[in-house]
């Protein structure tokens, strides 16, 4: 009852998974060093699952890009399809986790902005969703209780708090699974931390839970 069989394994979510929906503005320090307001209700847009990066392999900047930024989140990995799940029994869809970056071209997004214009050339290149290996729910009991953090060349750039999310893990899934069914190796990214930043060519990047 309620087990999650599958022919495919949700260890490897990236080959298979479908969809990559990206919560955005969901930590207040982020929201106020981007200038924006905090959100009434959960930002989101999405990647293409081409987005994909498995770790240890190359990131590639667009060639309209001359500002690569990284953003460290927390993802969640979905573990049978939900649509129109209530808060409450939200988790019960959740296989998993991931630590996963947002990487974003910030100047094609200030651009995108202006113009009023969605985001798509800023957050869904290829390469934009680097993910780390699959991180069994069990293995995470609170994972409203975490630090993440993201480090350049060995230099500290971001560091957070779960806690500190303005919307909940189980408030996200309700919100969107109302408006997009959620399916089996689907993956949430709930947003960054503040400290966001510029990469260069040949800059490693660390992170971690």
């Amino acid at each position: 009852a309620g087990l999650m069989a599958s022919s495919r394994s949700l260890a490897r979510f990236w080959e298979w998974g479908k969809n990559i929906v990206c919560v955005g503005r969901n930590y207040a320090e982020h929201a106020k060093e981007m200038g924006n307001a905090l959100p009434a209700e959960p930002l989101f847009f999405l990647k293409p699952s081409s987005a994909y990066l498995r770790e240890g392999s190359p990131i590639l900047r667009p060639y309209y890009c001359t500002d690569l930024h990284h953003e460290v989140e927390l993802g969640v990995v979905i573990g049978k399809r939900t649509q129109a799940v209530s808060q409450e029994a939200a988790m019960e869809h959740v296989a998993g986790y991931a630590l996963c970056l947002d990487m974003t071209a910030r100047d094609t997004q200030k651009e995108c902005k202006k113009k009023g214009l969605p985001w798509t050339l800023a957050k869904a290149f290829s390469t934009s969703c680097p993910v780390s290996e699959f991180v069994p729910k069990e293995k995470i009991p609170d994972p409203h209780k975490l630090k993440i953090w993201l480090k350049v060349n060995g230099q500290l750039r971001q560091e957070g708090e779960t806690s500190s999310m303005i919307f909940s893990i189980p408030h996200l899934i309700s919100y969107i699974s109302e408006i997009i069914t959620l399916e089996e190796g689907d993956l949430i990214l709930t947003g960054s931390p503040s400290g966001v930043g510029s990469v260069e060519e040949d800059d490693e990047i660390e992170a971690g839970i």
